[in-house]
């Protein structure tokens, strides 16, 4: 071997020991520093979101779980929160942010992409602590196309309701009642009982009249009340959800937007909606508004790849590409609905005009909220066996729990909003 070819051997050898050094460092530095995300989302919808997030270069680590409130309680009292968490609860994100948990997310979003009641503040406070990057659309029925339902109250018969749920179970009826209290008492009523805002809300005529209305309802088939309280809101895997089944012959169903991921692709296509104000109970003939629901994604680092990532998926350009990936909704104004009839009907509603409010048990506190979604349960519970559902009674519940709550400087200010 000659000298001169000992010298290209080492210098060949010395490039790539320099490479493999350069991969390590690079790898190591990859899993060393990812960015945590806990959110709720899982199985289809997890794999789509985590290819969007792959898409923006950061490395992340996502962890989807249905018990998400307690997960996280446990990584915030552990000392371990994750940088960014995603989750429906705004009255929960309040929560950390009077903690002092949360960051500010100012500079990281566009607001004049954000409509209202999307894009605000707290009640003192003037820091920004979420932002959407999924929505939903409520306050409508889906049915089966050709199959248009009269614009009158629907007997119970046709309903396709299920109460059960991976994590809380009860909110499909809290969703009824929202609702309900929405389109009879108008957006006015229902923002000051969401935020539960000085009075006896809960044992207002308001409330108390919603609810009764949806005991009625049950009360048509106790037999039905009890299918309902033992069927997941979602209905059995690989039957296309509970509108098109085909074992309850049920033609109507009051879900919102996310609905059509039960279905899958081939029936979602066969679905329609229309305004959910007709066809309840008593309901008024003209939608007085429509409940609206998000994804919001809050900071518990200022790690700078966390605030990189939040700004990247909260543009337009990721709001665009996750609503392309997923076939989602976002509260992003920018971004284009897919060349589809009923997703246009959506976006309209979701970004158009007239009255739009937040889920009130979302906005509510926590305890609230559970409490909330108990009094549901019990209501059905009791009317399947053929009981009296005490209405009053658990309306006082509820507003108890309510009374004992502190002040809540983050909870939004507003919940309805008409731009």
């Amino acid at each position: 071997m000659t000298r001169r070819f000992k010298m290209l051997v080492f210098l060949v050898v010395m490039l790539l020991i320099a490479a493999a050094g350069m991969v390590v460092v690079w790898a190591q530095h990859d899993d060393e520093e990812p960015v945590t995300i806990l959110g709720t989302w899982t199985a289809g919808q997890e794999r789509d979101f985590k290819e969007v997030l792959r898409s923006f270069g950061i490395p992340f680590q996502y962890q989807g779980t249905a018990a998400q409130r307690e997960v996280l309680l446990s990584k915030v009292q552990a000392g371990e929160p994750p940088d960014i968490v995603i989750m429906p609860g705004l009255g929960e994100l309040a929560e950390y942010a009077d903690q002092k948990h949360l960051k500010p997310l100012e500079r990281l979003y566009h607001p004049q992409e954000y409509g209202s009641p999307w894009r605000q503040t707290g009640e003192t406070s003037q820091h920004v602590f979420w932002v959407p990057v999924k929505a939903d659309l409520k306050s409508i029925v889906w049915y089966r196309q050709g199959h248009r339902p009269a614009t009158s109250p629907a007997p119970l018969r046709s309903w396709c309701i299920g109460m059960g749920d991976d994590g809380a179970s009860g909110w499909p009826g809290t969703d009824w009642i929202e609702d309900l209290v929405l389109q009879r008492a108008g957006p006015g009523v229902y923002q000051e009982w969401a935020l539960g805002r000085p009075g006896r809300w809960w044992s207002s005529a308001p409330v108390r009249d919603a609810w009764q209305a949806w005991a009625r309802l049950l009360q048509q088939d106790r037999g039905l009340a009890k299918q309902a309280l033992l069927t997941d809101h979602r209905g059995d895997p690989d039957h296309h959800g509970l509108l098109f089944d085909g074992r309850h012959g049920c033609t109507l169903e009051h879900q919102g937007s996310f609905a059509t991921s039960f279905y899958g692709e081939k029936y979602a296509k066969r679905a329609a909606l229309v305004d959910s104000a007709p066809l309840l109970p008593g309901g008024p003939d003209l939608a007085r508004g429509h409940e609206v629901t998000g994804d919001f994604a809050a900071l518990f680092s200022d790690r700078p790849q966390a605030r990189e990532l939040i700004e990247r998926l909260a543009s337009r350009a990721g709001q665009q590409k996750w609503a392309d990936t997923a076939a989602v909704f976002s509260a992003n104004r920018q971004v284009r609905p897919r060349n589809n009839a009923v997703e246009r009907e959506i976006v309209e509603r979701l970004n158009g005009d007239g009255p739009r409010c937040l889920d009130a048990s979302d906005v509510m506190p926590p305890a609230v909220r559970d409490a909330f979604y108990e009094a549901a349960l019990l209501t059905i519970a009791r009317v399947a066996a053929h009981e009296d559902p005490g209405i009053d009674g658990l309306l006082q519940g509820v507003q108890l729990v309510q009374k004992a709550q502190p002040s809540r400087p983050s909870v939004p200010r507003t919940v309805c909003s008409t731009e």
